[in-house]
């Protein structure tokens, strides 16, 4: 194992660059998971990372010991920082000491909408975003289609948020979603304060396509006249709507409910 202890190293900076800037991750096609439950996740589904990142306070930890001797077997790089210069590339507090190197997955794009999805306009919280993609994974909904406008699916926020449901999903970025609803052979719904029929009423039990926007503005008007159906979640109070996560969560579920035990 190779140990860095100097900030010039070429590949430390390349590394404090991932860990920093969106851009340079975009460019270099790669992502970073930080942490030994996001590590063991990946390494569960998709096997060799590129690189395997240890602390050097972090090399005989019980939990990370089992998961860097994992990457040396599959022949990964393994680099050993010294643990001031972890801690300046790292984004977790009081994290750990382990993340990994990937290349972000780049799935193939479908060319119309055939099978349960998730369509997300403009979402901007990174917190949100994990977490619908986790619910989707959770509810057994492969594809997630994210406007140009969305939070970086692959940012280290989204991925901690996600907890390791980036790894069983297709996630397609910059996606023209007006596009891909006008190609789509499933109905599209929409939640709407103001819609007629709720989730309840509604047949979910063949694939649709959930189309979910931003935090303030919710779908833009263009997704909101693509869509087939409009449904609202009926709740009780004074809110007047939910958290798009909490909203996602309860029609992902609602739909998954309606596949498994029916109407």
């Amino acid at each position: 194992m190779k140990t860095i202890s100097s900030r010039d190293n070429p590949l430390y900076k390349e590394l404090k660059q991932l860990a920093t800037s969106a851009q340079a991750r975009r460019k270099a096609g790669r992502s970073l998971l930080d942490g030994v439950h996001l590590a063991q996740a990946w390494l569960q589904v998709a096997g060799k990372p590129a690189f395997c990142i240890v602390a050097e306070s972090a090399l005989h930890h019980a939990e990370v010991a089992p998961v860097l001797a994992q990457c040396e077997a599959a022949s990964s790089q393994c680099i050993c920082l010294t643990d001031a210069l972890y801690q300046a590339a790292s984004q977790v507090e009081n994290g750990v000491g382990l993340l990994l190197v990937i290349a972000t997955p780049q799935p193939s794009a479908p060319t119309a909408l055939t099978t349960s999805a998730v369509l997300l306009d403009g979402l901007q919280d990174p917190g949100n975003l994990g977490s619908i993609l986790r619910s989707a994974a959770a509810a057994g909904v492969k594809q997630v289609f994210c406007s140009a406008g969305t939070a970086g699916a692959w940012s280290p926020k989204v991925l901690r948020a996600g907890m390791g449901a980036h790894f069983v999903l297709d996630i397609f970025e910059n996606a023209d979603l007006v596009a891909l609803c006008a190609a789509s052979r499933i109905p599209l719904l929409a939640t709407s304060s103001h819609a007629a029929q709720t989730i309840y009423d509604c047949d979910l039990s063949g694939p649709v396509a959930w189309l979910l926007g931003h935090e303030g503005q919710g779908v833009s008007p263009a997704l909101q006249d693509a869509a087939t159906h409009e449904v609202v979640i009926p709740h009780l109070g004074e809110m007047e709507s939910l958290n798009v996560a909490a909203a996602a969560a309860v029609c992902l579920f609602e739909q998954l409910r309606q596949r498994t035990v029916g109407r």
